[in-house]
């Protein structure tokens, strides 16, 4: 595995989370900046030493609702 895809939502209690595709991986943060590190930290845990992916992105959803 080359690369890893989290899908990054906001909180409903403020900050952010982070959910991988295809692996048991989650974490949050409260900013951007905190998130890297807490996205990089959680995929070298999950994975063995030198079986981890070399690329991680992130792909931001927003969700909005609008009333009639």
């Amino acid at each position: 595995m080359n690369e890893i895809l989290f899908v990054v939502e906001e909180a409903p209690e403020g900050g952010l989370t982070a959910r991988a595709l295809g692996e048991s991986i989650f974490t949050e943060a409260d900013d951007l900046e905190n998130l890297h590190r807490q996205v990089r930290d959680a995929v070298h845990c999950h994975f063995e030493e030198g079986k981890a992916p070399q690329i991680i992105r992130l792909h931001f959803t927003r969700e909005e609702v609008i009333a009639v």
